[in-house]
């Protein structure tokens, strides 16, 4: 008899065993599930931002009203803005050639810009240069020297104002 309780007891033992083998494959499987679900989670969490990743970048790129409505207003604000330049430009070039102007009235009509060999006004030395070029060159001007210290060289020949490059007032006051 101690036989038969034996078997029960190896049966029962072994029943227990198959027991607890089911419940850890059981508790194995609802974790890998668990793992499944929370992994699929994640990827179609990814595939979500993917798709909305990509569907920017569709309305981005193939938006063309939006994107030439875009061009459109950058090209308005940087034509205004070359216009104001344009603008500011001008009116500095005039107050330029206005200062310019009476700046060489002022040398001109002064008693201390007597004129030296050495010592010429701007455009004077330039018609000089320009002359002295001319004769190098085979065609030879006369250049006018002047006695006097209150007229210098070239002064009857050359005007003292030349302003045709660029605008001013014709007349001083």
């Amino acid at each position: 008899m101690a036989q038969q309780r034996a078997l029960p007891q190896s049966k029962e033992t072994l029943l227990q065993s198959y027991n607890k083998r089911l419940k850890d494959d059981v508790k194995s499987i609802m974790d890998n599930f668990t793992e499944i679900i929370k992994t699929a989670k994640v990827r179609a969490g990814e595939s979500l931002m993917k798709l909305v990743s990509d569907l920017k970048q569709f309305l981005i790129l193939n938006d063309f009203p939006s994107v030439n409505e875009a061009i459109d207003q950058r090209n308005q604000q940087l034509r205004a803005l070359q216009e104001e330049c344009d603008r500011k430009l001008i009116a500095l070039r005039d107050e330029i050639s206005i200062d310019l102007y009476e700046l060489e009235e002022e040398y001109y009509s002064s008693s201390s810009s007597l004129c030296e060999a050495n010592d010429l006004p701007l455009c004077e030395a330039y018609w000089r240069l320009d002359l002295d070029t001319d004769s190098a060159d085979g065609l030879s001007a006369p250049v006018l020297a002047s006695p006097e210290p209150s007229t210098g060289p070239l002064q009857a020949a050359v005007p003292a104002h030349s302003h045709a490059s660029g605008p001013g007032p014709s007349e001083h006051t």
